[in-house]
């Protein structure tokens, strides 16, 4: 590919309106709003703690599933024909991105806390800049600040080897939910990614909540235990995934996945604001590390991890998706 993409009609064909070639802030202010609601869960996790785990899970996407089919049936957007490999790795997103990624989660939460879950997510940052591509010194040295910030923030807790495993998964399936997203989003968008992706993990979460609790996977849920349920359904699920998938071909996965640091930092917000607690010193100081962090790595602008490699077609904005063939 010619290595000159400044100027000219190609150009933007190849970088899209909103890609790290053309700056602008709807991508960041998309990816830190994800992020940052992500956090919020850890304020909810409480009020939800004592329902049944994929039972809970699988209410909550498909009631996020409804949201977003709906969202995208009123926008337009028809139904998209896969190729077998996008339905593989469409597949393989909901199932790790979604249903293990939870599963990790809650089983790392039993071992070793939510501390050092947190801690562990916190290297998402780095994790992102490694995979996206050749990231330069100061993008590498920006995510590796965020990651030192979400430590910070996030506490280094007292897990076992268990939870640091369950810890671990959780991390690579964060990953994936990011890096098998890029080559689907060109052709989908990402109103389609997100809808596709949470309403196959419904018959998953159902399948494993059968095995592991049988029919006492499902029982009424009290009013807050449904309160706690809609929100992740509705603002964490349905909104911040598509959030998140608009703003992913828009920064590149490198630039991105600066922002996966601020989830401790919601955490922190809205556990002061519910009156969970106020942030402490590490708190503050993890979160203006985090801060600098991101600041520092969206000034590295044209450096090569920030460009996502975006197949033909990345032109169109991911937020509509490619037209299906045929669509006149």
């Amino acid at each position: 590919m010619n290595a000159d993409v400044s100027t000219g009609p190609s150009a933007a064909a190849r970088t899209g309106p909103g890609s790290p070639a053309r700056p602008g802030p709807r991508g960041p202010v998309e990816a830190a709003t994800a992020m940052f609601l992500v956090g919020t869960l850890a304020a909810v996790a409480g009020v939800i703690g004592d329902y049944p785990v994929y039972g809970g899970q699988a209410l909550r996407h498909l009631l996020a599933a409804a949201a977003l089919l709906t969202v995208a049936r009123v926008a337009g957007l028809r139904f998209v024909r896969l190729t077998a490999r996008e339905t593989a790795l469409l597949a393989t997103l909901s199932l790790t991105g979604l249903v293990i990624f939870n599963v990790c989660v809650v089983e790392a939460t039993r071992h070793g806390g939510p501390a050092l879950v947190g801690t562990v997510l916190g290297t998402v940052p780095l994790a992102l800049a490694l995979l996206g591509g050749r990231p330069s010194p100061r993008l590498l040295g920006a995510a590796t600040l965020v990651a030192a910030g979400a430590t910070v923030a996030a506490g280094l807790g007292s897990g076992d080897l268990t939870g640091l495993l369950w810890s671990l998964g959780a991390l690579g399936c964060e990953v994936c939910f990011s890096m098998l997203a890029i080559p689907l989003l060109p052709k989908l968008g990402a109103v389609r990614v997100s809808a596709y992706s949470v309403t196959l993990a419904v018959p998953m979460l159902v399948a494993a909540g059968l095995l592991v609790d049988g029919t006492a996977m499902f029982r009424a849920p009290t009013v807050p235990e449904a309160a706690g349920l809609g929100y992740q359904a509705l603002i964490v699920t349905t909104v911040a995934f598509f959030l998140w998938y608009d703003a992913l071909p828009r920064l590149g996965p490198g630039r991105a996945g600066l922002f996966a640091g601020l989830i401790p930092v919601g955490a922190i917000v809205t556990g002061a604001v519910l009156g969970l607690g106020a942030p402490s010193a590490p708190d503050l100081l993890g979160a203006a590390l985090v801060v600098t962090g991101i600041v520092v790595g969206l000034s590295s602008s044209g450096s090569p991890a920030g460009r996502a490699r975006r197949p033909a077609g990345a032109g169109r904005t991911a937020a509509e998706g490619s037209r299906p063939t045929g669509a006149g």
